[in-house]
């Protein structure tokens, strides 16, 4: 299963490039007509959310909707999944970063929490605590 990097995954998703956009189409669909799936490693959605964030200035309602139709495209396969989907809903529901929802979640799916953190916002999501 091949492995898609950040870059190609905003190329396919905002084509913002011709060139580069054309290419990462093409790469994902001559991938899903061989019927593969592609991977997204969990550093790849973490970066992914800030370059929307960042780069592209989209609001938190239209990364929290890219994301969860990329986490439900049975044509992908996500690292750590399941906390992937719950770093989602914890970043739906709070108003710490993305980021600070994938720490909580693979600690928690470790089985080891809290999480400690100097963040406010970070700290009042369930699984984290502030240092105090």
């Amino acid at each position: 299963m091949a492995a898609l990097d950040t870059n190609v995954l905003v190329r396919f998703l905002i084509q913002d490039d011709a060139r580069q956009g054309f290419q990462a189409r093409q790469l994902v669909d001559a991938a899903l007509t061989r019927g593969e799936t592609l991977f997204i490693p969990i550093t790849v959605l973490l970066e992914l959310e800030w370059v929307l964030r960042s780069n592209f200035e989209f609001p938190k309602d239209q990364i929290i909707t890219t994301l969860s139709s990329l986490l439900s495209a049975k044509e992908l396969v996500f690292e750590a999944e399941a906390s992937a989907e719950v770093a989602l809903e914890l970043f739906r529901q709070n108003k710490a970063d993305f980021a600070d929802c994938i720490h909580i979640a693979l600690a928690h799916a470790a089985g080891q929490g809290p999480l400690w953190t100097f963040d406010k916002a970070a700290s009042r999501v369930q699984g984290a605590s502030l240092v105090t």
